[in-house]
């Protein structure tokens, strides 16, 4: 009886009073995570490639100002510190990737383990936008993009990055007005 499953085993699930959505919650090291990304309909947020069908699977894209206004109450948009300890949690930066993303869905054998229940998808992102202009959607099938609540020096934001084609998982960071992913902690 192995940690990792005792940690899957322990999963249970957070109903979104805002819209009644269900998401399953992991406890992964000391946190408990969100293991599936929000998909609570904000103003400005869109679903991956346009298309609506895909944010019951990837959940919704939201702009870094949005991004820190949506998680429900009792639950935050992590910061650069929460993912750098789910990341060491889950065996550090060169092994993290394949540990934390879902076992399919992902392009080119780049599906990974989900070692921890954690089910990183790859919902890509969308390139600047407005809602007259949506902006140009990419990496679906290729690019988990989860935002931070952190800021770099220079006004951009981090997001952690699971790629399809790496086992690795890395922070880096990009202009506020792209679309990604949320996945809130407590």
């Amino acid at each position: 009886f192995s940690l990792v499953a005792l940690m899957v085993a322990c999963s249970e699930s957070f109903t979104d009073p805002r819209d009644g959505q269900s998401y399953d919650i992991v406890q992964i090291g000391m946190q408990t995570w969100m293991a599936e990304n929000l998909n609570y309909e904000a103003e400005g947020s869109a679903c991956p490639e346009g298309d609506n069908r895909n944010c019951s699977k990837y959940g919704r894209l939201y702009t870094w100002e949005i991004a820190r206004t949506v998680c429900p109450e009792g639950w935050r948009l992590p910061d650069s510190a929460d993912f750098e300890q789910l990341i060491a949690s889950a065996g550090g930066m060169d092994f993290a990737g394949e540990k934390l993303k879902s076992t399919s869905g992902w392009f080119k054998k780049g599906s990974g383990t989900d070692d921890y229940g954690f089910n990183a998808l790859p919902a890509g992102y969308r390139l600047g936008g407005s809602e007259s202009a949506p902006g140009k959607f990419d990496g679906i099938g290729g690019y988990a993009h989860l935002w931070t609540a952190s800021e770099t020096p220079d006004g951009l934001a981090h997001y952690l990055l699971l790629d399809f084609s790496t086992k690795a998982a890395k922070l880096s960071a990009f202009g506020k007005d792209e679309a990604r992913s949320v996945r809130c902690v407590k």
